[in-house]
């Protein structure tokens, strides 16, 4: 890299950041290596060794939190918990298990995310792994005694051969997951993965000695690409720029023109050096303007950490640099102190907190799927980091970034941390430029996202699954949600009811509910269905009860909704758009169906139109079932429809005048005006309700069979 040094460009021919994996009593069991500001590589083996496991146990470890120390210098040691964030299972060629005494092995990868505070861990630059290089490898102590004079022997697609020299350290227990240092090269060209021991007894010259084997960098790149994980996390440091990359042109210009004094040059560099955790050069010859603009477009955060110097005394030179950095793929948004702070945060969250991420991100981001980049938090926020801004500015001014935006949305959940995640959203977008008015927009709108969320979710509800039984009868299961999550009540799953029966059982549920003193809302009635149960009139079943002065009429005294998992997860492809539509409730577009269309006419028309909600279907009973079936398929979170009439709807046209948060209880009125006056409210209206941000319970596709 020049100038601008790496991790392993240390005097003394250590490498100063590997890392120590330690088990539950403390012990070392293992190596890693820094991969990028707060990630850490090692083999999958040494976590599960770390963990206790067996050592090719293949499952992910999930949440499970791994001891790791950091050794930033000789004598610095800083010790972190990290968690698993990406596992690549020790396998054989055929993707089976491997077995205790097999010596050859695919995969064994895991990347560890640290909390990290402070400055950002140092990465080294990576390379490929050729036959010949002479190498080094570290015990998982950090001990800088510890090393290993190695060669490449022997190298193919999957791993390498190393054998040491026959004086100094041997490669054995502890040495796994160690880098593979090339002095040479200034970079690392791959792991250690296992080492051959000598069979027990007396030794003999036939016998194998110092023979040790590695996954090459360009396997493990290989693996982790497929992942997201070095596309998303930080681009090969090996590539340089292309010199006719407009990126490269105006920085090399940008830099030139800022610096014009070759001290200055120093200086800054020296700076920039020390934030993204590199060596920096020489204290008295400039790195060039080429070196200079060359390592903002291969480190990932340099740029950004750039653009925070030049902020403070320099605005114009500070959005210049962002500008043209902003025609390469390479830079990302925050700058490592900032991902740094960021991580912390995110670190120091309540669990509840962290399980409402997904819904806050389909609130800021529409037209986001719910959990793009992967399945743990460190890659949505990843993915959130790459996306550009929300397309609202005044004039020229830069644009609030996706992950600003998403943020304030998760802020206003916090409670207490509120005031931490917001003075750190001001400080990033002060870096970038952005208007504080265009801050306070988005703040706004995340106020009023959290006063509806608030209204619309603390509603108390019973889950009711409808399944037919013998004719005109019914078995059923009951849920209670209070706000925390369903709960099962009922626990006969065997026998039947009539429908007077049925909404006895319901009502005597009801009746158990204690609703939170400041709802006056009642709850509400969600009927979980299968296709054939869609019709069923379960909002007018009604209690008949002899000893009882009312009659009890569930759709009537309820606000009662129906809604068919089975048909909404058929096609997976579709439940973004479910998610997506979902988050635009309150603003999103109302669809009729008319007699004149057929099913692949609705298809054609709301697949992609992510800004519809609400589906009115109006049409007659013998194509309404399939063209409701195929708007729930398609993620339609809201489908109205009457299930009796043939005409013109009076349902539809009735409902066309309540907003669609409304809908539940508007249904309802309408059904307690139909029960008081036929004549003027002829509808029997059915009103599909699948909510995006509340789960529903695992429902049993068969009745399990249950002995007397």
């Amino acid at each position: 890299m020049g100038w601008f040094g790496t991790a392993g460009d240390g005097a003394g021919g250590g490498f100063p950041h590997i890392v120590s994996v330690r088990d539950g009593d403390g012990g070392v069991v293992g190596a890693g290596f820094v991969l990028s500001g707060d990630t850490v590589l090692t083999c999958a083996h040494v976590v599960n060794a770390a963990l206790g496991r067996a050592m090719f146990a293949s499952e992910a470890p999930g949440p499970a939190e791994i001891t790791v120390d950091m050794h930033r210098h000789t004598y610095v040691t800083q010790r972190h918990r990290a968690r698993v964030t990406h596992w690549i299972a020790p396998h054989t060629r055929g993707g089976g298990a491997v077995r205790p005494d097999d010596d050859e092995w695919l995969g064994d990868v895991a990347v560890l995310q640290l909390p990290q505070a402070g400055a950002p861990l140092g990465a080294p630059r990576f390379t490929a792994m050729a036959v010949g290089q002479e190498v080094e490898a570290w015990h998982g102590s950090g001990r800088e005694a510890t090393y290993a004079f190695l060669t490449v022997g022997r190298l193919n697609e999957s791993r390498a051969f190393l054998d040491g020299s026959p004086t100094g350290m041997a490669v054995g227990f502890g040495y796994s997951g160690s880098p593979v240092w090339s002095k040479t090269e200034k970079a690392v060209v791959g792991m250690i993965v296992g080492h051959f021991m000598p069979p027990p007894g007396p030794h003999s010259t036939q016998h194998n000695a110092r023979r040790s084997w590695a996954a090459p960098w360009q396997r493990i790149e290989s693996e982790l690409r497929l992942r997201g994980v070095l596309n998303s996390a930080r681009p090969d440091l090996t590539d340089l720029p292309d010199p006719d990359d407009p990126a490269f042109l105006l920085l090399v210009e940008a830099i030139e023109d800022i610096y014009r004094q070759p001290s200055s040059r120093v200086d800054s560099a020296r700076r920039l050096s020390r934030d993204c955790g590199v060596l920096p050069g020489s204290d008295v010859t400039p790195p060039t303007p080429e070196e200079f603009a060359a390592f903002l477009l291969t480190h990932p955060r340099a740029l950004a950490a750039l653009a925070g110097s030049l902020r403070r005394n320099a605005p114009a030179d500070a959005d210049r640099v962002l500008a043209a950095g902003g025609l390469s793929r390479t830079p990302r948004l925050l700058s490592p102190r900032e991902h740094a702070a960021l991580g912390k945060l995110l670190g120091a969250m309540e669990p509840a907190v962290l399980a409402r991420f997904p819904e806050a991100v389909r609130a800021a981001l529409p037209h986001l799927a719910a959990r793009p980049g992967g399945d743990t938090l460190e890659a949505l926020f990843d993915h959130l980091e790459s996306l550009s801004g929300d397309g609202r500015a005044a004039g020229s001014e830069p644009r609030v970034p996706a992950l600003l935006r998403v943020m304030e949305y998760i802020a206003v959940l916090c409670g207490n941390r509120k005031a931490e995640l917001r003075l750190w959203t001001d400080a990033v977008a002060s870096r970038l430029g952005i208007a504080p008015a265009a801050i306070r927009e988005r703040r706004s709108d995340a106020r009023e996202w959290e006063r509806s969320l608030r209204a619309r979710a603390a509603r108390v509800r019973v889950l009711v699954q409808v399944k037919q039984a013998d004719r005109g009868r019914h078995r059923l299961r009951i849920w209670c949600d209070e706000g925390a999550g369903p709960r099962q009540v009922s626990t006969d799953s065997v026998r039947s009811y009539s429908a007077s029966e049925a909404a006895r059982e319901v009502l005597r549920t009801l009746d158990s509910l204690t609703p939170p003193a400041e709802d006056e809302r009642p709850p509400l009635v969600e009927v979980l269905v299968d296709r054939g149960g869609l019709n069923l009139p379960v909002d007018e079943w009604t209690a008949r009860d002899p000893e009882a002065f009312l009659p009890g009429v569930l759709g009537v005294e309820f606000p009662l909704v129906v809604h068919c998992p089975d048909i909404l997860r058929r096609h997976g492809r579709f439940l973004p758009h479910w998610r997506s539509r979902w988050s635009r409730l309150d603003s999103g577009k109302t669809f009729v169906v008319s007699e004149s269309m057929d099913r692949d006419t609705i298809y054609s028309k709301l697949v992609n139109q992510l800004d519809t909600v609400r589906v009115c279907v109006d049409v007659p009973p013998g194509p309404r079932d399939g063209i409701v079936q195929t708007c729930l398929a398609l993620g339609i979170p809201v489908v109205v429809w009457d299930r009796g009439r043939d005409g013109t709807s009076h349902t539809v046209r009735y409902t066309a005048q309540i907003a669609t948060p409304e809908l539940p209880d508007g249904v309802r009125d309408y059904r307690a005006n139909a029960k008081a006056s036929p004549p003027d409210f002829p509808g029997r209206p059915v009103l599909a309700w699948a909510d995006a941000d509340r789960t529903v319970p695992r429902l049993h596709l068969t009745e399990p069979q249950e002995s007397a």
